[in-house]
């Protein structure tokens, strides 16, 4: 699949997402913070939004999607059949574990409750690309809002098994933050201290953090890490269940 994706940043920290089908022309918007600089942006690439996908019901995400409608009077909207009832009117609702087709591609739709219950991400294998929104975030992931740490530790699970590779294109720009909070467990990281460095760079530069591959997150993220031995020794819970460690780092996460 030749195919390009727009990080767009918007609001203060979120981000939208555009993936371009170069051989169809087709663009598919992930989530719409707000509609302005995703109109904006897609003017300035020369493209037509065809196709919205919608993470969860957060107004930060789904704000701008009147104002995309009218825009782009043929869009079709995409979103969990689960989460209907406070999302935007749905073209498309799709249930986790279904599949859909984009430009000829398949769209994998994967259950990440725990910010939100009804919470989905996107896979797109052929793009090589996974749109997680406020489940899986660079060296993060989303508050439990809604659902519980068994919950979230269970959808991040199944986002770590996705190929290496996966580009992970996560919903705001909380990056800096986290990789200070990051370093509290695992001071001793070397990746996560050269990926801390980085980051700042970036910051300085103004440039977006989003999107991060999967397997950076798998050296660095400490959430994706709660099963590992040497997490759990460094936060005095060595015997504890993974969903155990994971709720201990969220918790002092929240208190950070």
């Amino acid at each position: 699949m030749s195919c390009k994706i727009l990080t767009i940043p918007c609001l203060s920290d979120n981000y939208a997402f555009a993936l371009h089908h170069e051989q169809t022309g087709r663009t598919a918007i992930i989530d719409a913070p707000e509609a302005g600089p995703i109109i904006t942006a897609l003017r300035q690439a020369g493209w037509q939004a065809d196709e919205l996908w919608i993470t969860h019901h957060h107004a930060d995400h789904i704000d701008g999607t009147a104002a995309l409608r009218d825009a782009f009077p043929d869009l079709t909207v995409v979103g969990a059949d689960a989460d209907a009832h406070r999302l935007p009117p749905l073209d498309r609702a799709v249930a986790a574990g279904q599949s859909f087709e984009f430009a000829g591609e398949r769209v994998e739709v994967i259950d990440v409750s725990g910010h939100t219950v009804g919470h989905i991400a996107f896979h797109v294998p052929a793009a090589e690309a996974a749109f997680t929104a406020d489940s899986l975030m660079a060296l993060g992931c989303g508050r439990l809002f809604e659902g519980d740490a068994p919950m979230m530790w269970r959808s991040l699970s199944r986002l770590a098994a996705l190929p290496p590779g996966t580009l992970i294109c996560s919903g705001h720009e909380y990056t800096q933050a986290n990789a200070r909070f990051a370093l509290t467990i695992e001071p001793g990281n070397d990746a996560l201290r050269d990926r801390a460095d980085r980051i700042d760079a970036a910051r300085r530069a103004g440039e977006p953090t989003v999107p991060s591959r999967l397997d950076e997150e798998m050296a660095t993220n400490p959430f994706l890490r709660a099963g590992l031995q040497t997490v759990k020794d460094a936060i005095s819970m060595s015997h504890a269940s993974d969903a155990e460690v994971f709720a201990e780092i969220r918790a002092r996460k929240d208190r950070f």
